[in-house]
């Protein structure tokens, strides 16, 4: 595979491909022993779309995408052109005359947190996902798979300097909003109709203390059980899917 070549896997994250962009894969390997109706409609749409098919088992997939849990389909595509800079998400997003809402991943490394954090982003229409370069997990098949698909419709920006990157946020007056369990106020005591970015540090440890420190503002999540604290990807969905509440959806 070429260095400009990538891996898909799974029906949604490939079937999202062949939506928004079937001449960008290569070819789609089958599981030449799947026979039932998902398949048969998946072969389908893909010949709709004249894509290539290559019926093969399941060591060739699991060799290609390295998991079994592939549901015998693996694709090979090349990257989508992906927007240069956070600048240049939020220009569009002003251009259309809306209201910012960025989430803020810091210390996040697990590929399936990542996955569930994009899918959860996509649902409640957050325009980026940031992240910095030396504290996340990049984009990978496996985050492709467990975003069914929302890796290919979210700007994920890895920036070099967190803590610069919010203090840009700030000067285009965006709201940043950090989340911490020790904060006084709550997520729901906040208006969040205008311009925001949600900062959530990954489960445990929380933000970096730099990170926290250049928030304008930390709230909490509510906890009323004997747990102390959410996975970042449920947490994310709490904050998040709170202001496309209060946005009127």
């Amino acid at each position: 595979m070429s260095a400009s070549k990538h891996i898909l896997f799974g029906f949604h994250a490939v079937t999202v491909r062949l939506k928004t962009a079937a001449a960008s894969i290569s070819e789609i390997h089958i599981d030449q022993t799947r026979r039932d109706q998902r398949m048969r409609q998946f072969v389908e749409r893909c010949k709709e779309a004249g894509v290539k098919l290559v019926e093969s088992d399941d060591e060739r997939l699991h060799k290609l995408c390295g998991t079994h849990r592939h549901q015998g389909v693996v694709a090979r595509v090349s990257a989508l052109q992906q927007h240069h800079s956070l600048d240049d998400v939020l220009d569009e997003v002003e251009a259309a005359e809306a209201a910012p809402l960025v989430l803020v991943l810091d210390g996040v490394t697990d590929p399936h947190n990542l996955g569930a954090c994009l899918r959860v982003a996509d649902g409640a229409g957050a325009h980026a996902v940031v992240a910095p370069k030396d504290h996340a997990v990049g984009l990978n098949a496996t985050v492709a798979k467990v975003a069914s698909g929302a890796a290919e419709t979210v700007p994920y920006l890895m920036v070099t300097n967190l803590a610069r990157t919010l203090g840009e946020l700030k000067e285009r007056n965006i709201w940043v909003i950090g989340t911490s369990d020790q904060a006084e106020k709550s997520i729901y005591d906040l208006d969040l109709k205008g311009p925001v970015a949600l900062v959530l540090g990954a489960e445990g440890e929380g933000m970096r203390a730099l990170t926290a420190k250049t928030c304008d503002e930390l709230v909490r999540i509510p906890m009323k059980g004997a747990v102390e604290s959410l996975n970042v990807s449920v947490a994310a969905g709490v904050c998040l899917y709170e202001a496309l509440r209060q946005r009127g959806q």
